[in-house]
């Protein structure tokens, strides 16, 4: 009889937590974010000393400064901004894909708040970066394009009217 009373607990126990995911948030790990680099590039505090620079995969934002052989471009100062009042503060969790790093050395990561704000997508979805899909890192490429075209159809961020800038 204990035996049943025991297995119908751990039964309910799997049950609820496979259809409360707001449960699971707690099985996530999140990472502060230390400092924005750009509009799509920042560092978050992984404990080491320097921290982790993170650069979000799928997405591509304007540049903001120059440096090396990149110069600065329309809507980078933005698109960083955009990026720094997003994240600058918060904690973040990191989703990986398929590949890890880029030529850089950088950590490629699908980047989402605790609030459950899908970072990416919304730098894409209001205009602040367009899509870059570079394989094998493609698991949200069709979404990210389909917001795309919405920010551009709607004329939002970059897509907006340059005139006067």
């Amino acid at each position: 009889m204990r035996l049943r009373i025991l297995f119908i607990i751990i039964i309910v126990l799997t049950y609820t937590a496979l259809i409360n995911p707001a449960d699971n948030k707690d099985k996530y790990i999140y990472y502060n974010v230390k400092k924005v680099v750009d509009g799509d590039t920042f560092w978050i505090d992984d404990g080491s000393q320097k921290g982790l620079k993170i650069r979000l995969i799928g997405v591509d934002a304007p540049e903001s400064r120059n440096s090396g052989t990149k110069e600065m471009t329309y809507f980078g100062r933005e698109a960083s901004g955009y990026l720094t009042s997003l994240i600058a503060g918060k904690k973040v969790r990191l989703e990986y894909d398929v590949g890890h790093f880029d030529r850089y050395g950088r950590t490629l990561a699908y980047v989402f708040l605790e609030d459950g704000t899908f970072v990416n997508a919304t730098l894409v979805k209001n205009g602040y970066a367009t899509v870059m899909t570079v394989p094998p890192n493609v698991k949200y490429a069709d979404t990210f394009l389909k917001l795309e075209r919405k920010a551009r159809n709607h004329k939002k961020g970059l897509w907006g009217d340059s005139s006067g800038k």
